[in-house]
């Protein structure tokens, strides 16, 4: 009897060392591989770096990735893995995102899809390019998303106007929002170094401004004035105000007014009239 508790004993004791060696032989491959499983589970996906509103062309720093886990992740989130950032550099947000919230693949609308320009616009706006220097384009310092006012400048080559009222300046339009500067459409970068000056800019304007803007181009020469990036500042009281040369320059005020050309025809017989001016 004795004999037989102590092989059980002895037995008992046995099975005990060996499930503890096993249990510490498995434990850290256990754990090791419950840590690999953790980072299996994070998603990296592509998120708003902060508020966006709907309709924003992107930017460098729009957007950035972020790791999630999996039940954080909608279903049509944009994978890091798929595409990066920087690749939708220009391309228009259709809906508001939140700081970090996860871009959907049908958020984006690229520059290259069709109707871009149109679904860049404001409802019931247009889109019109105005031609530009170095000069007029404010040394190619404008960007898309900047708004600024379009400044008519006429020469009159009208030689009975005093010398002060044959130069004159005008804002015809104010408070007009750039689209693109040539075909650059992202809001908020500057022109890169090393490229050549702009030659065109396309502005968002109503209907009546549109006209507006192509009759002042036949007339006259177009210069774009940049406005303050502040919102919801009143317009300028004199924003509409007739400059003339002599308001500017006293030397053209005090000019002396040009005397009147008189002509006189001289007729011989039956030949052809000649005319003398003094």
């Amino acid at each position: 009897m004795i004999y037989r508790v102590g092989l059980y004993l002895v037995m008992a004791l046995g099975l005990f060392g060996f499930g503890t060696v096993a249990w510490v032989s498995v434990r850290p491959h256990a754990q090791g591989g419950g840590q690999a499983d953790a980072a299996m589970e994070q998603v990296s996906v592509v998120v708003a770096s902060h508020t966006l509103r709907a309709g924003t062309l992107l930017k460098s720093d729009d957007l950035t990735i972020v790791s999630l886990a999996p039940n954080l992740v909608p279903e049509a989130a944009v994978r890091a893995s798929s595409i990066k950032p920087a690749e939708l550099k220009g391309s228009m947000l259709r809906r508001a995102l939140r700081d970090h919230e996860p871009l959907l693949g049908a958020d984006i609308m690229h520059s290259t899809d069709r109707g871009f320009l149109a679904a860049v616009l404001t409802p019931g706006m247009r889109a019109i390019t105005v031609a530009v220097d170095v000069v007029t384009g404010a040394a190619g310092l404008i960007s898309p998303g900047d708004h600024v006012d379009i400044l008519l400048i006429q020469t009159l080559d009208d030689a009975s106007r005093p010398i002060g009222q044959r130069v004159v300046a005008q804002i015809v339009l104010s408070d007009i929002r750039v689209i693109a500067i040539d075909q650059r459409m992202v809001e908020g970068e500057g022109p890169e170094s090393g490229t050549k000056p702009a030659a065109t800019v396309t502005i968002e304007v109503a209907s009546e401004q549109a006209e507006r803007v192509v009759v002042a181009g036949r007339i006259g020469r177009l210069s774009l004035v940049v406005r303050s990036a502040e919102a919801g500042l009143p317009d300028d009281p004199n924003a509409h105000h007739v400059t003339w040369g002599g308001d500017v320059s006293q030397a053209l005020q005090n000019a002396p007014a040009s005397s009147p050309t008189r002509t006189i025809r001289i007729y011989r017989g039956s030949g052809d009239a000649k005319e003398f001016h003094f």
